[in-house]
């Protein structure tokens, strides 16, 4: 949920985007040996630095093992906050309009440090797999006394982390008919659920058995604090590339756009500058869609004490509404079509196609413990108005 790179630049495993490839050798484990109680195998099996296993604690004396073994048909990659070594992706809190990591490390974070596993298969189609919770350095998943779990009808054991990791699949694919699909849990073993009264609540939700852990494009995964969009490399096919949304940038910039009120030529900047306004910025007042430069017109004495943001009245139509710089979105993947970018999100002002706004404004993303609302994908600022974004309105030059 950045606008194309993390406020302070991609680097190694903490990046805004990551690219799975096929591992030069599989690494993925599946399920064997079960271990019940205190038994002498199952603290081998989490004492061993070479062996994969999930330990699920029953009470202080009993606790199930389950050892998994090595998978040759999968690659695995793990997500999550922690730094060690097993983690391939590391994932911050993303906060809402952040431009450093500063402003996302005074949080204090509900991502967990190992939050869950995706494993591939090494084959066609490579279909992808997710999985709730991530193993450590010594190769263990614990599930704590507190933990959700319980006993599946085969006699193996499943679970749920204390956040939990929700994933919803978009119908009708990521494409610009596009429609949201229903938020579920995914648990330790893959199986899906409905979501917990709460989002750390001890009772599970009901199984959903007619629903599969796989990941389609357009998967969102939520690790509560951060969310994930998940794009397959056919739908990544069609989807604008960074030079195509160049080109779109350019030829709005080449139509010559004017402030009504100051008749100079307004610009969007280049890409790579996404957090300072500069003189040519356009503006647009939120409440109508015209798109102005900066100026003063109809600034009230007490809006001017830098509260541009606030209240500001249209020179042309007098609507009254928040007043804000234009930002083209750069995350190319979060674009449903190809179209020219004519809608921006409100509050934040990030712009794209109309298919695109209209998409991201009916997703309810994840918020806290047990809210969902609708946020921009460029930036995660909740949106808000009537419909969460405006039309543009651009004054064409006056020659």
């Amino acid at each position: 949920r950045y606008n194309g790179s993390l406020p302070n630049g991609d680097r190694g495993r903490r990046k805004s985007r990551f690219a799975l490839y096929k591992r030069p050798k599989a690494n993925g484990v599946k399920p064997s040996t079960v271990h019940v109680a205190c038994s002498p195998q199952a603290a081998k099996a989490i004492s061993n630095k070479d062996q994969h296993s999930i330990s699920y604690t029953l009470s202080r004396v009993q606790m199930v093992v389950v050892e998994y073994t090595h998978d040759s048909n999968t690659d695995m990659f793990q997500i999550g906050r922690s730094t060690e070594s097993p983690i391939d992706f590391v994932v911050t809190d993303t906060v809402a309009g952040s431009h450093s990591n500063t402003d996302t490390q005074s949080v204090q974070s509900t991502i967990s440090r190992f939050a869950c596993r995706i494993k591939c298969q090494r084959t066609p189609p490579y279909t992808a797999r997710i999985y709730a919770a991530g193993f450590d350095s010594s190769k263990n998943i614990f599930l704590g006394e507190k933990a959700a779990k319980w006993r599946t009808f085969d006699g193996q054991m499943d679970g749920l982390t204390t956040n939990g990791v929700l994933v919803m699949h978009p119908r009708n694919g990521f494409s610009q008919d596009s429609k949201p699909g229903v938020w579920r849990e995914i648990s330790v073993c893959g199986n899906v659920f409905t979501l917990r009264e709460t989002r750390s609540a001890q009772q599970r939700g009901k199984m959903v058995e007619t629903e599969c852990h796989e990941l389609v494009d357009g998967s969102l995964i939520d690790l509560c604090g951060a969310t994930l969009l998940w794009r397959t490399s056919e739908g990544l096919a069609r989807t604008p590339t960074l030079k195509h949304l160049e080109a779109l940038r350019q030829e709005i910039n080449a139509a010559r756009p004017q402030c009504p009120v100051g008749f100079n030529t307004l610009a969007f900047p280049s890409m790579h500058r996404k957090d300072t306004p500069d003189e040519k910025q356009p503006w647009v007042y939120l409440q109508c869609g015209h798109v102005h430069g900066y100026h003063n017109w109809g600034n009230h004495r007490e809006e001017r004490e830098g509260r541009e943001g606030r209240c500001r009245e249209c020179p042309m139509c007098r609507t009254k509404g928040p007043y804000v710089p234009l930002w083209l979105g750069c995350e190319a993947g979060f674009y449903v079509d190809a179209a020219p970018p004519t809608h921006a999100f409100n509050p934040c002002g990030h712009v794209c196609s109309e298919k695109t706004a209209a998409y991201w404004s009916q997703i309810p993303l994840p918020h806290g413990t047990h809210t969902f609302h609708a946020a921009c994908p460029f930036c995660a600022h909740q949106l808000s108005g009537e419909q969460g974004y405006v039309r543009l309105i651009f004054q064409g030059p006056l020659d």
